[in-house]
């Protein structure tokens, strides 16, 4: 692509795999510097042992790392032995199974072994430790420095130019905008700069004044002198890479040496500036002195695991430095700051060729076709989680847990509480159970609302579905049924749209018709180019130039601000700090809000999906009658030094109407009884609206061009799988996400949300599925750890179909 002069910073596999992507799609003015010798140029690529395990409990990595496993082995650069994950506790056992439902899933070949079977894969096993295993067949070992060897070269071959011992010293920067890289032997010219400098990524990101939440950290390796029962092996690797992750280690063959990865040591942070330099570094900058203290327990425990190790001596270790972030996953994107400064950091070996292919994509077309990219954008974080005591204390406790096994509603226990509504002291006096939502405590339940459990049957679910519930949370979602209930929506993010040319702005980036008369209320979808969901949001025409955008995070407001006209007739103002919102709902509501608010809100003042700026008591509210819980009432926003003001003059009123708090538990349950979509969960960038049943979010007639309309004609006509509505009538058999379904024998989608719903009786999964199985009567299977949970298509939404309850 002439004209786009392209430098990337860093030519580890990450960079190198970049240039070879790039350049595979035409662009022809890249450069790749480093401050090292190439292929090995002193980063976490030079030391990385190299293990590929690819199941994840995120799609998007896992099939990442299935893109890396497919380039290696076409680049002669990976050994495809297996990966062999071995349990020896049952509650590891019991984990495996899940990690077997992901696997499956999202479309790895995965199998359960017993013991005898994990032994016969991986002979020096002891069998006596092993109580049964994972095996991937198509896991195996990355060559990683010959990887960067073939890429580069074959990117040289497309003109690429690599520098290297090229240290790099600034990146110049005019009108916000990059327009070089300044290294030691001089500028380079660049329109874009992407920055693959793994642990060095935070200083490389500094240069342009971006804050990039990544922390090096030390992990250990180490390797064993030769062992007898391996004597005579003349392959590097023959035995499947093994992890143990009970005892935080993982094991490689090295002809008749093994090789122990360890992190269960203490955390070894260091800050990316005070890495040593090529010239300084006695191995490679990103190798640290063994601490042989801190690998006692790994060396005793794998004397236990593998017995034949006692008969050899570790011989020699490092402590090597790899990338971590604040939730595991990578840094990609472009500075919301500078334009043309991209980053692609904290990647590992496993998931690097399919990084790389996505950003070339990104680069190359505006947007990424291949992978599903929400959980990855580095523009995801709020404000507090990019401050340096987040990132690093976060990055610590994930080393610590990187095999530990993490429920999914699991909250993390260090930096509480961070952000809290102002009905956190309320919420508290009512005894709430807090999980954490983007920094804010936000409550599952209250204890002060056992007493409602009396003369209620309330069913059991499973073990691992009751980790984080209380009975108390169907309690609540049947009171919001019978009286009303409020519940806190603070969390949700709220975007002020103003300005001469808000309505224009609004049309053109979302799917909806906005510009209607004040007081409407527009449920939307943000699409990509291609016609993917962005994300959905709800548009409140507040004034005839303001608007109150109800959105998902931080990446609705960065795509606001990425598609501002450049006239200056719009103005983003991101208002979730200064304001609070509490929803309130229920067949009693007007009840309890009519006699504070006046006759607008009673019966027939107040329409459905429509806003309105009024008084609660002595409370200024912007009300919008909405309701994601599918019962009449309203959402009521008010700043936040009335928030306590609001919640004690609705908590009085509603106390003669039954009126309860209730948690996200059971406003969880309520929403799917409703059959309301959540992004991010049940539909992402990959989704278009007519497969997530949110074609009715798509207008077109009068409406004028928006982003991704052009590319939804031809999707609406091919829609294969549907976003299915799926009951199950074994009140115990309660799923929890992510697991694969099954026709018969054969995997054919996966869940997105569920609960059980306590108004309707059966249990709820929302999965996706292909478009002839989303039949309603279709009988499905749900693998839910080594259960076969059997679920029946149903027609949706599930409770209310002819809206009389929500509409009132």
């Amino acid at each position: 692509m002439a004209g786009q002069r392209v430098v990337i910073i860093g030519a580890g596999v990450v960079g190198a795999a970049l240039a070879d992507e790039l350049s595979a799609r035409g662009w022809d003015d890249i450069t790749v510097v480093d401050q090292g010798a190439v292929p090995a140029t002193g980063g976490s690529t030079s030391h990385a042992p190299g293990l590929v395990f690819q199941t994840n409990s995120s799609k998007t990595m896992t099939e990442m790392a299935r893109y890396t496993v497919e380039k290696f082995m076409a680049l002669d650069a990976f050994f495809q032995v297996g990966g062999l994950e071995v349990a020896t506790t049952p509650e590891r056992l019991t984990e495996l199974h899940r990690r077997h439902g992901w696997a499956t899933a999202w479309g790895i070949e995965a199998h359960l072994l017993t013991p005898e079977e994990c032994v016969e894969r991986h002979g020096l096993l002891s069998p006596d430790r092993i109580l049964g295993g994972l095996f991937v067949p198509t896991d195996g070992l990355a060559k990683a420095v010959r990887a960067v060897e073939a890429q580069l070269r074959l990117a040289q071959e497309r003109g690429v130019r690599v520098l290297e011992r090229h240290e790099v010293l600034d990146i110049r920067v005019e009108d916000d905008r990059v327009t070089a890289v300044v290294t030691d032997q001089g500028e380079i010219p660049a329109d874009l700069v992407v920055c693959c400098a793994g642990i060095w990524g935070p200083k490389v990101a500094g240069m342009v004044g971006m804050p990039l939440p990544l922390t090096p950290l030390a992990h250990q390796l180490a390797w064993t002198g030769s062992i007898p029962a391996l004597n005579g092996q003349s392959e590097e690797v023959i035995r499947p890479i093994l992890r143990h992750q009970d005892a935080d280690l993982y094991y490689r063959d090295r002809f008749d040496q093994l090789g122990i990865g360890y992190y269960g040591h203490r955390p070894m942070p260091i800050r990316a500036e005070d890495i040593l330099s090529i010239e300084a570094a006695e191995v490679m900058p990103s190798v640290m002195s063994f601490t042989e203290d801190d690998f006692a327990p790994a060396w005793t425990e794998t004397q236990s695991l593998l017995p034949s190790t006692q008969e050899s001596k570790i011989e020699e270790g490092i402590n090597g430095l790899f990338s971590f972030t604040t939730d595991n996953l990578p840094l990609m994107g472009e500075s919301p700051q500078v334009k043309g400064f991209w980053v692609a950091e904290a990647v590992w070996v496993t998931h690097s060729a399919g990084v790389a292919r996505a950003m070339a994509e990104w680069l190359v077309d505006g947007y990424c076709s291949s992978f599903d990219l929400h959980e990855c954008d580095v523009n995801r974080f709020e404000p507090h989680q990019i401050a340096p005591e987040y990132v690093l204390t976060r990055d610590c406790q994930n080393f610590v847990e990187v095999y530990d096994i993490i429920h999914p509603l699991q909250p993390p226990e260090n930096l509480r509480p961070l952000r809290t509504s102002p009905f956190h002291a309320r919420q508290r006096q009512l005894d709430a159970f807090f999980l954490e939502a983007n920094g804010w405590e936000r409550p599952q339940w209250y204890g002060a609302n056992a007493s409602l459990l009396e003369g209620r049957d309330i069913p059991q679910p499973n073990d691992w579905a009751s980790r984080y519930w209380s009975p108390i949370v169907a309690a609540e979602a049947q009171a919001s049924r019978e009286t009303v209930a409020m519940y806190d929506m603070t969390a949700l993010k709220r975007i002020e749209v103003s300005g001469p040319g808000a309505a224009a702005f609004l049309q053109r980036i979302s799917t909806g018709d906005v510009d209607k008369s004040v007081g409407s209320v527009t449920y939307c979808l943000l699409l990509n180019e291609d016609g993917g969901i962005r994300s959905d949001i709800t548009v409140a025409r507040i004034d005839r130039d303001l608007f109150q955008v109800g959105a998902n995070g931080n990446l609705d407001l960065d795509w606001f601000h990425r598609h501002l006209p450049s006239d200056g007739s719009v103005t983003i103002r991101d208002i979730t700090s200064g304001t609070c919102c509490i929803g309130i709902w229920g067949p009693r509501v007007r009840d309890v809000v009519a006699p504070l608010a006046g006759p607008d809100f009673a019966e027939g003042g107040f329409r459905y999906f429509r806003g309105k700026r009024g008084y609660i008591g002595t409370v200024p509210v912007t009300a919008l009658r909405l309701s994601y819980v599918g019962e009449l009432g309203w959402e009521l926003y008010t700043t936040a030094d009335m928030g306590a003001k609001l919640w004690d003059t609705l908590w009085e009123a509603g106390q003669a109407h039954g009126l309860v708090a209730g948690g996200r538990g059971a406003f969880n349950s309520l929403r799917l009884e409703k059959g309301y979509r959540s992004f991010g969960t049940d539909m992402t960038y990959e989704h278009d609206p007519y497969e997530a049943g949110l074609g009715f979010a798509v207008r077109k007639d009068g409406k004028g061009d928006f982003i991704g309309r052009a590319a939804l004609e031809e999707r609406r006509a091919k829609v294969g799988r549907r976003l299915t509505c799926l009951t199950i009538d074994d009140p115990a058999a309660v799923v929890m996400g992510k697991e694969p379904v099954y026709d018969g024998d054969r995997c054919v989608g996966y869940v997105t949300s569920a609960a059980y719903g306590y108004t309707i009786g059966k249990g709820i999964a929302y999965a996706w599925l292909p478009a002839e199985l989303s039949v309603p009567g279709q009988t499905v299977h749900i693998g839910y750890f080594d259960q076969r949970v059997t679920a029946v298509v149903a027609e949706e939404p599930l409770y209310d179909p002819a809206m009389e309850r929500l509409r009132g």
